[in-house]
C-alpha cells in the first residue's frame, strides 16, 4: 500500500550529522529552477571529505616535499609526516605489533597487491583462494587473475553460508589442496550485510587459511580490529572513509608481504639494482615504489583519528536509525522492492538497494537528482554476480547514508519515490549514449569549472554498451 503523508512523516529523523562534512550546504539547481541543499545519498560509493579531513590537507600542504630521500628541512618534515600517518592509519585497524600498513590508492588496489602475494602451493601452483559470489569486483577479480581461486554460491541465510565455506575448506583440506586464503565482504556494498567476523575467522584458521578482509563498507562504519578479530588482512579506501584524497590502505601480517612479488617496480622499492641483480626491500617500501602520496595519506589518517573519536555505538545508533527508517518507508510504497542478500543478516551498514517496478533503475537515478537534487547510485555497482543471483539483472538503486548524513535526506528520498510511483516524472527524459538524461537539461554548470554541460550519469538498463559496472543485455 502506498504510504500516506502521516506514514511518510513518521520515516523523519530530527537527527544531524555527527560530523560535519565538506559540501553538506551545497545548492544544486533543478529542473523547475530551484535550487536545494543536494542530499548526497550515494557515500557508499564516494563519501565527502570530513571538514576536518579537509582543514589538515590545508593545513599540510605548505609542508609539501619529497619524502624519504630528502635533505631538505620540508623534505624531513613530508616524510615525518607521513610515516605518522601511516602509524595513526594501522592503529585504525587494530594493527598488530608485527603488522605491515601499506599505502595504497584504494581497496582495489590494495587487494590486487595481497593477490600477487599468495604463497605458491606445494605444488608450485598459485596458491589457492576461496571468495563468495556476493564479492565486489575488487574482492573478486584480482583472485581469479593472479591465484587459483573458487567462487562458492552464497546461501539464502547466514548460518547456511558459513555451513557452505566450512563444508568447501574441510573438504580442501581433506583432498590435500588447502586453501591459503579466505576473502570475504566486511559489508555487501549492495545491501550492508555482513557474515559473523569472529564465526568466519574461526572456521578459516581452523582449516589452516588466512582471512582478507574487504573493509571498503565496514571500516567508515563500524569500529573493526585486526588484533582483536583475528583477521589476517584487511583493505580499505580514503575515498569511502571521508578521505577522498587518492589513498587507501591494506593492512595484515608481515610475512606474505616480505616476500611477495613487489607491487610496483621502482625507485623506493629495493635496496640494491645492478644491471644483472635487483635487490628489494621488505616492508611496505617494497609495496610503495615511486613517489608517495604524501597527502592522501595524511588525510587518511586525519579521518582515521576523526572516526576514532566518535562513540562507537553512537555511530552504529545514528546509522541504524536511517536505514532502519530509509528501508521502512521504501517498503511502505507501492511496487518498491528492497534487495536482501541474507535473510538472517544482523547489524547491517547503512547501504540499501531498491527498485521500482516500471522504472529503470537508471531513470529513478536520473529523477531523483534533477527533480529532487539527491545523489544515488544506479547500476549493478560492481558486484554483477550478486546481482544476478539476486534477480536485479537489470540494475537497481542504491542508496547509502553516514556519519555526515542527516535524517531530513533521508525523509526526501522516500517522498521523492513516493512521488514517482504517484505521479510519474515531471520532465522528460531520454538515453543518450547509454545513459539516462534529462531532455534539453536547463540545470547551469557551477562557474568557473569549465563545463559546457552536464554529462549524463544514470545508466540505461537495456544498453549494452554502457560503460562501468551498469547493466548489459547478453
Amino acid at each position: 500500500m502506498t504510504a500516506t503523508v502521516e506514514s511518510a512523516q513518521d520515516t523523519r529523523n530530527p537527527a544531524g550529522p555527527l560530523l560535519p562534512v565538506v559540501g553538506h550546504d551545497t545548492l544544486v539547481p533543478l529542473v523547475d529552477g530551484r535550487q536545494v541543499p543536494y542530499a548526497n545519498l550515494d557515500v557508499a560509493a564516494s563519501a565527502p571529505a570530513l571538514k576536518a579531513v579537509a582543514d589538515r590537507v590545508v593545513e599540510v600542504l605548505p609542508l609539501y616535499a619529497s619524502v624519504h630521500r630528502g635533505a631538505g628541512y620540508l623534505s624531513q618534515v613530508s616524510t615525518a609526516l607521513y610515516e605518522a600517518a601511516r602509524r595513526t592509519i594501522g592503529d585504525f585497524v587494530g594493527a598488530r605489533e608485527d603488522d605491515l600498513t601499506i599505502v595504497t590508492r584504494n581497496t582495489t588496489d590494495s587487494l590486487n597487491l595481497l593477490a600477487g602475494c599468495v604463497p605458491t602451493g606445494a605444488d608450485g601452483e598459485p596458491g589457492r583462494v576461496l571468495v563468495l559470489d556476493v564479492e565486489h569486483h575488487a574482492n573478486l577479480l584480482p583472485w581469479q587473475r593472479d591465484t587459483n581461486a573458487t567462487v562458492l554460491t552464497g546461501a539464502a541465510t547466514v548460518a547456511a553460508t558459513i555451513a557452505e565455506l566450512q563444508e568447501e575448506l574441510a573438504d580442501a583440506v581433506a583432498a590435500g589442496a588447502p586453501y591459503a586464503l579466505l576473502a570475504v565482504t566486511g559489508a555487501s556494498n549492495v545491501t550492508g550485510e555482513s557474515l559473523p567476523l569472529d564465526e568466519i575467522v574461526a572456521v578459516a584458521h581452523a582449516a589452516g587459511a588466512r582471512i582478507a578482509l574487504d573493509g571498503a563498507q565496514l571500516v567508515p562504519h563500524r569500529r573493526f580490529s585486526l588484533a582483536e578479530s583475528g583477521v589476517d588482512y584487511v583493505a580499505f579506501s580514503g575515498h569511502k572513509t571521508y578521505a577522498p584524497f587518492g589513498a587507501g590502505a591494506l593492512v595484515g601480517r608481515a610475512d606474505w608481504l616480505d616476500t611477495g612479488t613487489p607491487y610496483l617496480a621502482g625507485g623506493g622499492a629495493v635496496r640494491r639494482v645492478r644491471t644483472t641483480e635487483t635487490v628489494w626491500q621488505t616492508g611496505p617500501a617494497r609495496h610503495e615504489a615511486g613517489s608517495p602520496n604524501v597527502i592522501g595519506a595524511v588525510a587518511l589518517a586525519a579521518a582515521c583519528e576523526a572516526l576514532a573519536a566518535l562513540d562507537p555505538e553512537e555511530v552504529r545508533a545514528h546509522e541504524g536509525s536511517l536505514r532502519r527508517r530509509l528501508v521502512e518507508g521504501l517498503e511502505s510504497i507501492d511496487r518498491v522492492q528492497v534487495a536482501r542478500v541474507w535473510e538472517d543478516a544482523a547489524d547491517p551498514v547503512g547501504v540499501v538497494t531498491f527498485t521500482v517496478a516500471g522504472y529503470d533503475p537508471g531513470l529513478v537515478a536520473a529523477y531523483l537528482s534533477a527533480e529532487h537534487g539527491i545523489g544515488v547510485r544506479d547500476g549493478r555497482f560492481c558486484a554483477h554476480p550478486l546481482l544476478g543471483r539476486l534477480g536485479f539483472d537489470a540494475g537497481a538503486v542504491r542508496a547509502s547514508v553516514g556519519v555526515g548524513t542527516s535524517g531530513e535526506e533521508v525523509v526526501r528520498l522516500v517522498e521523492a519515490v513516493q512521488a514517482l510511483v504517484a505521479d510519474g516524472p515531471g520532465a522528460a527524459y531520454d538515453v543518450v549514449d547509454g545513459l539516462w538524461v534529462v531532455t534539453d537539461d536547463p540545470r547551469p554548470v557551477p562557474a568557473g569549472s569549465g563545463l559546457a554541460g552536464l554529462l549524463a550519469t544514470a545508466a540505461a538498463g537495456f544498453l549494452a554498451d554502457a560503460a562501468g559496472c551498469v547493466p548489459d543485455i547478453d
